[in-house]
């Protein structure tokens, strides 16, 4: 499966080296640790699970054996001795965190899914497509690819501009989406039955039947073909495992709402024009599908006009009631996506500056800075004049059917800087190997491989500027990124493909930033010194035993009881502040910062500010960072309250008292076997801790209660 292997007598002394993992708590467990065993571990057949030393192994091995094959494919020059004394620095630095692969690369890279059947998808973390690419011929092929890299784990951006080619609905001949659902006593749908000659559609149980399946119905109204009756008895019942990305099935209510609702949106409306309103609820009716179809968890941004009244109210609850529901019985759908307007850095945004203030809504994209600018340190250069928008989190513009590629490392967890550019190239090495390995979307691949864009993360930055100060940051990221442009060119040359279009970013980090016990990205750390970690598990997860049997706080989750366990863990972490201490004009300082002399991407940062006393700066940063940062999302503290929050304070005399009872957790046991384990759930998208806030948000959505 890897044609390119460690020696056994390189790695074989890593396994009594201690892992320097992040966040020890109040027992002597580590955070870190246990996020690892919980999102990365893969399980073996005889139910082991990988350690950190054979997940290293397996990365570097995937990582080096995907630039051998393409050397040898390409008939290039491999020099296997100089490519083992590179992979074993790789190895070293990775193992000591001070590098990383995006969560969903440490998950799968040197996988089967990667290695063998020679697919990046898996790969990427996030993506962006326009509705501006419908066309008559094909009008859902953008809402196509949205529905299937979701279904694989990616998060994607969209927008409304299809809304402005004027298409027109019509009413197709059959309705079948509107049939009622039944199923027989073991979950499965019962065979359509229909009267003969009535055009009926099988739905396999793959995910690429049920994309297919949703844009029959989307041509159908789009198009005006005949729209069958949908049969949906081939899709596996609720609780049947799947394999290639773990879990369980959904069964086929998800799907058959979803066709339901596009039905729905639509019927009745028979030479009408499609408007703002119809994409966002596609796109979003979708995203709600994948997630309630077990993909934990899914992002979605929705980019849109700032002089469009209908974009800037789908989530006013009194202008679209249906989609901004909050009844149980019949939930909105306007929650599944952040909205951002796109604008230009002298476009009037005192209009939105009131709502923002309000609820954080919508996010600013200033795309000409996009197009224009690199780092907006150095001059205008215009190589990203074809992006069209953004992920989901912000901190990579992208094309039309474009995929990011990314990769991390944390410059606080250097020994200096010499040390830190060092990690830098094994990095970059990372990131532009990625590069190599194309899609199944042959309109995705027409993209990355002209671009070979990469994003090369630093995340702890509010770690490093707290102890060393803003001048070293700057100094650092000067310094790394001409580093990181020297070593593609050369790259480039040998590998024999272009030199990346743009090479750095910032990204939102989260669960890859525990592994390493760093702040997240830009962004200063929600706990702060003392607070308790609360961790969602499946309740099958043996992790839930052992924790609960060593005296930790465990509870059903409020938003899924039958389901999900949560455990808290109270934390003393290194950080000096959290981030509701820092000022928002500091936070837009640093991203700012990031933005000129690091990322040539983007910079993904959402700033969070005290509404009492902070939301008339709204509009001075609105005003003054326009030109000195790409994004910005905002996040008003302390407006909504929801059940076991994954950060709460807690005090330094509260952290003492669980040392005293807690006890730590024999975590030999999963690994070994001992306990039935079950597979690591994976990373979805950008690994952020606010998309996991994101998902808490989506499930207990009926349980928030606002803060006074």
């Amino acid at each position: 499966m890897r044609t390119f292997q460690l020696p056994d007598s390189f790695v074989a002394p890593y396994a009594d080296r201690r892992v320097p993992w992040g966040y020890s708590d109040a027992a002597g467990n580590s955070l870190g640790e246990i996020t690892f065993l919980r999102t990365y571990s893969r399980q073996r057949e005889d139910g082991t699970k990988e350690r950190w030393h054979e997940v290293c192994r397996r990365v570097v091995e995937g990582m080096f054996s995907i630039l051998k094959d393409h050397m040898s494919a390409h008939r290039l020059p491999w020099d296997e001795e100089a490519a083992m004394a590179t992979a074993r620095d790789a190895y070293e630095r990775l193992f000591e965190l001070k590098w990383c692969p995006p969560g969903r690369g440490l998950w799968v890279m040197g996988t089967p899914l990667v290695n063998e059947v020679g697919n990046s998808a898996p790969l990427q973390n996030c993506a962006f497509v326009s509705t501006d690419d419908m066309t008559a011929e094909d009008p859902s092929g953008p809402f196509a690819f949205l529905m299937e890299a979701s279904m694989l784990g990616v998060g994607v951006g969209f927008d409304t501009a299809g809304a402005k080619k004027g298409f027109t609905i019509h009413e197709p001949t059959v309705h079948g989406p509107t049939t009622r659902l039944e199923l027989d006593a073991d979950g499965r749908a019962l065979p359509a039955v229909v009267a003969a000659g009535t055009p009926v559609l099988t739905i396999p149980d793959t995910r690429e039947g049920w994309v297919a399946s949703t844009t029959t119905v989307i041509d159908a109204y789009l198009k005006g073909t005949v729209l069958p009756v949908l049969d949906y008895s081939h899709i596996r019942p609720k609780g049947a495992p799947i394999k290639t990305f773990g879990g369980t099935a959904a069964g086929p209510e998800p799907l058959h709402r979803l066709h339901t609702a596009i039905s729905k949106a639509f019927q009745g409306r028979g030479g009408q024009a499609l408007t703002t309103r119809d994409i966002a609820d596609i796109g979003n009716l979708i995203g709600v599908c994948v997630v309630a179809g077990n993909v934990r968890r899914s992002a979605e941004i929705l980019l849109g006009e700032i002089d469009d009244p209908d974009f800037l109210d789908l989530k006013n609850p009194e202008v679209f009631p249906e989609r901004n529901s909050y009844d149980p019985a019949s939930p909105g759908w306007a929650w599944m996506s952040n909205n951002s307007v796109v604008v230009d850095s002298g476009t009037d945004l005192s209009g939105i500056t009131e709502a923002i203030a309000r609820n954080g809504e919508p996010g600013v994209i200033w795309l000409d800075t996009t197009r224009a600018y690199g780092r907006l340190a150095d001059p205008a250069d215009h190589k990203d004049y074809r992006v069209k928008g953004y992920n989901p989190c912000g901190e990579q513009p992208l094309e039309s059917f474009e995929c990011c590629t990314l990769v991390e490392t944390f410059p606080s967890r250097a020994s200096s800087k010499q040390d830190y550019l060092d990690t830098l190239r094994i990095a970059f090495l990372y990131g532009k190997t990625v590069t190599l390995l194309p899609t199944h979307w042959e309109r995705t691949n027409a993209v990355m491989q002209r671009n070979r864009r990469v994003g090369t993360s630093m995340s702890g930055i509010t770690d490093f500027v707290d102890n060393h100060g803003v001048e070293t940051m700057r100094d650092w990221m000067d310094e790394g990124y001409r580093l990181i442009r020297d070593w593609d060119v050369h790259l480039a040359e040998i590998l024999a493909v272009r030199e990346s279009i743009r090479t750095t970013t910032v990204k939102p980090s989260g669960t890859v930033s525990i592994l390493a016990g760093v702040s997240p990205g830009v962004h200063w750390a929600p706990g702060g010194t003392y607070f308790n970690r609360a961790v969602r598990f499946r309740n099958e997860d043996p992790l839930v035993t052992l924790f609960r049997a060593a005296g930790y706080r465990v509870e059903p989750a409020a938003e899924d009881p039958s389901g999900t366990t949560v455990i808290f863990f109270p934390i003393k972490a290194p950080a000096r502040r959290s981030e509701k201490d820092v000022p928002l004009l500091e936070k837009a300082e640093l991203a700012a910062l990031a933005q000129g002399h690091w990322s040539d991407n983007s910079v993904s940062v959402t700033l969070s500010f005290d509404p009492a006393s902070e939301s008339g700066d709204v509009a001075d940063v609105l005003r003054d960072f326009a030109g000195r940062l790409k994004t910005a999302s905002f996040l008003p503290q302390g407006n909504f309250v929801f059940p076991q929050m994954p950060y709460t304070q807690i005090t330094a005399k509260e952290y003492q008292a669980a040392s005293r009872t807690l006890t730590p957790a024999f975590l030999d046991a999963i690994y070994d076997g001992d306990l039935e384990t079950i597979d690591a759930i994976g990373e979805a998208f950008c690994d952020t801790g606010d998309c996991e806030l994101d998902e808490i948000k989506i499930n207990a959505e009926f349980t928030a209660t606002p803060s006074t």
